[in-house]
């Protein structure tokens, strides 16, 4: 899907980089800080999972560096309740690597944690990145906040996972919270996941009225699929 051209350049492709690169470093603050130690596996595997999840974006990205730039620096028009959700979404998130870190790595609160609890953890961690990316592909306006992006086409998608949820992006960031506390081997990390999930609900929500009410094509697109973030379910 091809949208109009506008004023706004590109983001330079090694500005992209030199973000990441900050990233990673933050997250290796919070893991092995919080952790305690280096011989911290759960955090280098984390580490390591973010770092792929980076790459990939840097490689199949490369030519979408409009939608990249939408990601990191959104447009006009960012609805002021999602300001709100941020603000309870961002310390929610860094919560569960922090509990996670403070529990396996350090202090332990979740004894025993089972081999099958890891599995379970990288199995939904790395698939929901890449069902993630998935949705990034195929929708041009995969964009960070809530507005319509009129600067840029805003259209309706519906290719992809989009045929079969509405909000595909949320409903796998939900997966990827639950495998995050799990693949840090610890429950109490699923204590902020879960208000990850309350926040994202009421997100979608809100984000569902906003496209109803100002997206054209958009109450076409939800008769023919009815489902928000899981079928059959809501």
């Amino acid at each position: 899907m091809n949208f109009p051209s506008t004023d706004k350049k590109p983001m330079p492709y090694r500005r992209v980089i030199l973000r990441g690169v900050l990233g990673v470093f933050i997250l290796i603050g919070i893991l092995f800080g919080f952790a305690g130690r280096w011989n911290f596996w759960q955090g280098w595997a984390i580490l390591g999972g973010t770092m792929a999840y980076m790459a990939a974006i840097l490689i199949l990205f490369r030519n979408k560096m409009d939608l990249i730039r939408e990601r990191i620096k959104p447009g006009p028009g960012t609805k002021w309740w999602d300001k709100v959700f941020f603000a309870v979404y961002a310390p929610l998130s860094y919560a569960i690597v922090i509990v996670g870190s403070l529990d396996a790595g350090r202090f332990g609160w979740t004894d025993s944690f089972p081999w099958w609890g890891y599995g379970i953890g990288y199995f939904l961690y790395i698939g929901s990145l890449c069902l993630i990316l998935w949705a990034m592909w195929v929708n041009n306006f995969f964009s960070s906040t809530v507005r319509i992006q009129t600067d840029r086409g805003h259209s309706v998608c519906q290719d992809g996972p989009y045929a079969y949820i509405r909000h595909p992006g949320y409903a796998f960031a939900m997966v990827l919270m639950v495998g995050l506390a799990l693949c840090l081997g610890s429950l109490y990390a699923l204590i902020p996941a879960a208000g990850v999930w309350a926040a994202i609900i009421v997100r979608t929500g809100l984000e569902d009225a906003v496209l109803h009410n100002e997206l054209p094509g958009y109450k076409e697109y939800a008769e023919k699929v009815r489902w928000r973030l899981l079928r059959g379910i809501w």
